[in-house]
């Protein structure tokens, strides 16, 4: 379970951060899962997005559904109406085989949209995977006028994408989970990707959260996650990257979604692990990260009993280990505040209180519990208390969720 803690004031002087260094934050944005969302959605994922200080979103689409166009449309309108938030183009080349005509129609239907975001110029492009599709990069940038593209080609690892170096203009790594068997992600990927692009930008992925269970899929495995959204953020504020991309938005099938559920689009077989566990407090902590991001500091420092069977869910991709064993039993805490003061947890009758006084103004608590430790989650500030859903011994069907619970306190 993760808890997160926020105060309210500074967060709001934080949010709408400009950036003089050209550094952006996007959301991976799921559209082959959106077939009938309406206008009046995008409005409102726009706002969410643009009040946690996101400065748009990359747009997932695949070659054969449908709605794409409906939705992209819908989608550049309201990133329009809503000013200061752009949209790009990210290329699913695992979800099937894009004719080059398609790819070309559209970038040229959507690159004059005021909310196309643009590099040097051109308009930016990006993808899922894809690098057999390298070679048709050029008759794209012909017959579009240009473009830029920073693609996700990370089956290649860093060493194979600067092989490739005069196809792109950067390249975006999708590598933002521990791996198997591991409990904390590392930044060697990222400083491999910085040294082989020789200059050319880097965008770097960053994930709150991991677990899928969809045997429809053969995917059913876990990532420790218990402080990946802290240690992710505390790593761009190492790198530096150029862009930063938050995986994802909106993918539910993967636990990773940072958006307000929406019921109807998570995909069949998630709802079992998903159906009562919001993760919109993520984005409580956001404005301070991406304001310390788009500032250039990096003045940082926190880290982050048996109920049920594992389900199969190992630990990490292709993990052979259980994910019971990757997985930690603390109620995580983040306390964005502008100075020293007590936060009490409680789990049941059991209290703890925390000294939050950090110099950049943010903490981190982890609250152990164990088989013993059951009851009513709690967070009390300044006088106010905040209840989240009970820690229990018992498990739908006798299976453990590892999907996370979130819950947002505010004074």
């Amino acid at each position: 379970m993760e808890l997160l803690a926020k105060f309210k004031d500074f967060r709001q002087r934080n949010s709408s951060s400009k950036s003089k260094s050209g550094r952006k934050v996007f959301a991976h944005y799921m559209v082959g899962i959106i077939c009938d969302q309406s206008l009046g959605q995008w409005h409102h994922d726009i706002m969410m997005a643009k009040d946690a200080g996101i400065d748009g979103f990359a747009l997932n689409v695949g070659p054969s559904d449908p709605w794409t166009n409906t939705q992209l449309r819908q989608a550049y309108l309201a990133a329009d109406q809503a000013q200061d938030f752009v949209l790009f183009i990210s290329f699913d080349m695992a979800a099937g085989q894009w004719p080059v005509f398609q790819v070309v129609d559209l970038i040229n239907e959507y690159k004059s949209f005021t909310a196309q975001m643009t590099v040097d110029g051109l308009p930016l492009v990006s993808t899922f995977e894809g690098p057999g599709w390298a070679e048709n990069w050029s008759t794209v940038r012909n017959q579009t006028g240009g473009i830029f593209l920073i693609p996700d080609w990370s089956s290649l690892g860093p060493y194979g994408v600067g092989q490739k170096l005069n196809t792109i203009d950067g390249a975006f790594s999708w590598d933002a989970w521990p791996k198997a068997g591991h409990s904390q992600v590392s930044v060697t990927e990222d400083l491999i990707y910085k040294s082989q692009l020789n200059g050319k930008k880097y965008m770097m992925g960053v994930s709150p959260y991991f677990y899928t269970n969809l045997p429809q899929w053969s995917k059913n495995w876990y990532c420790p996650s218990h402080s990946l959204w802290y240690d992710r953020w505390q790593q761009v504020l190492e790198i530096m990257p150029d862009f930063v991309q938050i995986i994802t938005w909106n993918d539910y099938g993967e636990s990773s979604y940072i958006c307000d559920t929406v019921a109807d689009q998570v995909v069949r077989g998630a709802d079992k692990y998903v159906t009562g566990y919001s993760h919109s407090a993520f984005r409580a902590v956001l404005p301070f990260f991406i304001a310390a991001y788009k500032a250039g500091s990096s003045r940082f420092d926190f880290q982050g009993g048996d109920a049920g069977a594992d389900g199969g869910t190992c630990w990490g991709q292709g993990g052979t280990d259980s994910a019971a064993n990757g997985a930690k039993d603390v109620v995580s805490i983040m306390a964005a505040t502008k100075g020293t003061i007590s936060v009490t947890v409680a789990i049941g009758g059991r209290k703890t209180t925390f000294e939050a006084k950090s110099e950049t103004g943010v903490s981190y608590f982890e609250m152990p519990f164990d088989c013993r430790t059951l009851g009513p989650v709690t967070i009390t500030l300044n006088g106010i208390t905040t209840e989240g859903p009970p820690i229990t011994n018992e498990c739908h069907e006798g299976q453990v969720n590892f999907n996370a619970v979130v819950i947002q306190a505010c004074t």
